[in-house]
């Protein structure tokens, strides 16, 4: 029987994954984490996976399901590999991924090692959306031989979640369990309400967990000490048209709270914290066609072979979720020093718009996961 630990945020998805894993047998135990410091007196905080609520809620569906229930404490894991990280990029001048983080340092890096020590799970299952099968190295579907563990896009493509997903290595895909990859968010509804979940009709929180009230710009304040300081706003010539509320209030694309009317509208095209100015410009201006990235991984451990100069391949790439894939090349950023530091280049075949510095960049060939990397400085 394989034992298996559910991560259980105390929503309807990942509620379903535990029900289902438990109904085809495997020994399963539920564990909400607790990832930091959550004042559940705080109104905000009420629809959050953080929130007491949340893990009286996973409780309550443990209780139902008859399977062991934990809190386990990561706050120390979750502030060195998400908050911390979350909180220095947007003070750098970056918009984070704190998604990508939080599953591959927490999730299926500190959760999964504790669910094998302590617990002696084989396995950790989460209610992403999304798929994981293993193919020999000639790409047969096969489970003897040394296997190669894929990352696949979910079925439901509304719900894909693969893009916080493709910092995975094969060593965490091995051991991660994905139940709800073929499913259809109404068939999870469906199959909650069947059973009775106390989550059932939950609805879903759209915001970062840690952040209460959508408002990152609070947390800046709370955890970081962050203070405004007003500067020059400018526009793409360097002419000075008004005064931003502070480089880390804004991010790359932003039309809203700028408070300038110059005719045709603006965006933010530049954050820059050290010279303290923000830059704007017109729409077309913040298209491009060429994407450098940095701290590039690959889920099968190294970049597909290709025939491509230069030691680089073909993909199609997103560079933010539920935006459609479009093809590109994918290239190391020097020929000298391939791929040093993990820095790479995609050459999209059409433009991007607002690729923002510290968002992700995800590679696909079809339905498979290539890998992919944080969209980096011009």
């Amino acid at each position: 029987m394989t034992r298996t630990l559910v991560a259980m945020s105390g929503g309807v998805d990942s509620s379903v994954a535990a029900a289902l894993l438990n109904e085809q047998g495997h020994d399963v135990v539920g564990v909400w984490m607790r990832l930091h410091d959550v004042a559940d007196s705080y109104s905000e905080f009420k629809k959050s996976c953080c929130s007491l609520d949340a893990a009286d809620d996973a409780r309550r569906v443990a209780a139902q399901l008859g399977i062991p229930f934990y809190v386990m404490n990561l706050e120390r894991e979750f502030d060195a590999g998400v908050l911390q990280p979350f909180l220095d990029a947007y003070l750098g001048g970056e918009t984070p991924s704190p998604c990508v983080d939080c599953n591959t340092y927490v999730k299926f890096g500190a959760l999964l090692g504790r669910a094998r020590h302590l617990y002696e799970c084989d396995a950790v299952a989460t209610g992403h959306y999304a798929r994981r099968d293993t193919v020999q190295p000639n790409g047969q579907a096969d489970p003897a031989g040394p296997p190669r563990h894929r990352l696949l896009r979910a079925r439901d493509a509304d719900k894909d979640q693969t893009y916080f997903l493709y910092g995975l290595r094969q060593d965490q895909l091995a051991h991660a369990v994905f139940p709800l990859g073929e499913m259809t968010k109404s068939e999870v509804r469906d199959v909650a309400r069947g059973l009775g979940l106390a989550t059932a009709d939950k609805p879903e929180s759209q915001e970062i967990c840690f952040v209460p009230g959508g408002d990152y710009r609070t947390a800046l304040r709370d955890r970081a000490g962050w203070s405004p300081k007003p500067g020059p706003l400018l526009d793409d010539d360097g002419t000075r048209v008004g005064e931003h509320a502070g480089t880390a209030a804004y991010t790359i694309g932003q039309r809203q709270g700028l408070g300038v009317a110059l005719g045709e509208p603006r965006y933010v095209s530049r954050i820059d914290p050290i010279a303290n100015t923000i830059t704007i410009a017109r729409r077309r201006d913040l298209e491009t066609t060429t994407v450098p990235l940095e701290r590039v991984t690959f889920v099968a451990g190294g970049p597909p072979g290709s025939s491509l100069p230069g030691g680089g391949f073909d993909a199609e790439v997103r560079i933010r979720h539920r935006a459609t894939p479009i093809p590109a090349v994918i290239r190391p950023a020097t020929e000298s020093e391939p791929a040093r530091g993990g820095r790479w280049v995609a050459e999209t075949d059409q433009p991007v718009w607002a690729a923002a510095p510290g968002q992700a960049c995800v590679f696909y060939e079809g339905e498979v996961v290539l890998g992919g990397g944080r969209i980096a400085h011009s």
